[in-house]
């Protein structure tokens, strides 16, 4: 059955092959970017099968306009997809207070309010699916990217919740938490606070940890097969990893966790009185 989406984020990236996947085999979209002159090869290869609109997600207002706006013009919502977001880097001493704000502001608040927007046309018909782009950085965290961590954890823990709330109502709601892959997120579109010398030792170790971690980054056209597969599901799952070390990862950190939670149970106790 044709799906109709709205997704952010469409100018490259996930949010392009996403895009594309879903014009391809006939899904309408409406794609929003900051710049929408970036799909302008889109809408001249798809036409009427994508509606593309201008959005930056910070702006609320605009947020539920463009909602609203795709639902007009496409007569229903089934997959929306949260997917504009950038990467901050900087460890926590570095950080500035506005650098740590635009990154919640993006990540967090931007995803929050298209979900919002898009909730009321999803329980009026009675279904829907909510994709929100997370990371294994949602999940687990590493040095440097402490803003990026906070934003990425925030939207885990709402979208949690969000998939209890919504239920009822047929709506389903994914995490898709990719691992190292070839985007731009670290690239032209990352910000990057100013650093201090007395980290800069550690950082060059942490970028070598780094490279190391994740191996050869993934290619996002190939995770095209993989969102599809996730928004045809009849039972979608809550949180899904994109690419092959996520598990790894969270095997390690999920293991540790327990462990020292088991280690320290007397404390627990204790502290219950």
């Amino acid at each position: 059955m044709t799906k109709t989406w709205f997704l952010t984020g469409t100018s490259r990236g996930f949010g392009r092959e996403w895009a594309v996947a879903a014009l391809e085999r006939g899904d309408r979209v409406a794609a929003t970017a900051r710049d929408a002159s970036t799909l302008d090869d889109l809408v001249a290869t798809y036409g009427d099968a994508i509606l593309p609109l201008t959005l930056d997600v910070t702006d609320r207002a605009a947020d539920f306009a463009a909602v609203a706006r795709a639902h007009e013009h496409f007569g229903r919502l089934d997959v929306v997809v949260n997917n504009a977001g950038y990467g901050q880097f900087g460890f926590t001493e570095e950080l500035t207070e506005a650098e740590l704000r635009d990154q919640m502001e993006t990540n967090l608040f931007g995803a929050f309010w298209v979900t919002q927007a898009a909730l009321p046309f999803l329980r009026a018909q009675g279904s829907g699916h909510i994709v929100q782009v997370s990371s294994i950085g949602g999940i687990s965290a590493f040095p440097n990217i402490g803003a990026y961590h906070a934003s990425k954890w925030a939207l885990e823990g709402f979208s949690q919740a969000l998939a209890q709330e919504v239920a009822g109502f047929g709506i389903h709601v994914t995490l898709v938490e990719p691992g190292g892959f070839s985007t731009d997120w670290g690239g032209s579109s990352a910000r990057h606070a100013t650093p201090l010398p007395a980290y800069d030792e550690f950082r060059v170790q942490m970028q070598e940890a780094r490279a190391k971690r994740i191996g050869t980054p993934g290619d996002p056209g190939s995770s095209a097969a993989a969102i599809l597969r996730v928004v045809d599901a009849e039972v979608p799952p809550l949180r899904v990893f994109f690419g092959a070390s996520p598990l790894g990862t969270a095997k390690a950190d999920y293991t540790s966790r327990i462990a020292t939670w088991e280690q320290w149970d007397d404390v627990a106790r204790l502290a219950q009185g």
